[in-house]
């Protein structure tokens, strides 16, 4: 499996980014899709997670702010955010979670940064 994220930039306190990530290399619907972010010298956090039946979950930190969608035609899944703020900066990384074997698979990052 390979992924493949994009769509990271520098924006301002309470503008909108959104985030592609695109998968390759095994059957799209048999992953759940994630998208995680890290701080330096903090761990991974979990952001939000869809899967091929269409549940969505977010973590508190996003809810109401960040939208989380798959495309099962095109196999990909992007993270709209919205209202950004300056705790909203990291490094945003894309993972597929297989569902048969609960493999992670990770993408290579993407930096946002919320300037104020």
């Amino acid at each position: 499996v390979q992924l493949q994220a994009s769509g990271g930039g520098l924006v301002q306190v309470g503008e909108s980014l959104k985030l592609s990530c695109a998968f390759s290399g095994d059957i799209f619907s048999s992953y759940v899709m994630n998208w995680y972010r890290q701080t330096p010298g903090k761990q991974r956090e979990w952001l939000a997670a869809a899967t091929i039946h269409g549940i969505v979950n977010y973590a508190d930190s996003v809810t109401g702010r960040f939208i989380i969608s798959r495309d099962d035609v095109k196999n990909t899944v992007s993270l709209q955010m919205n209202s950004l703020k300056p705790d909203d900066t990291a490094v945003y990384y894309c993972n597929a979670k297989s569902r048969r074997t609960n493999r992670d698979t990770w993408g290579q990052g993407t930096q946002v940064t919320v300037s104020s």
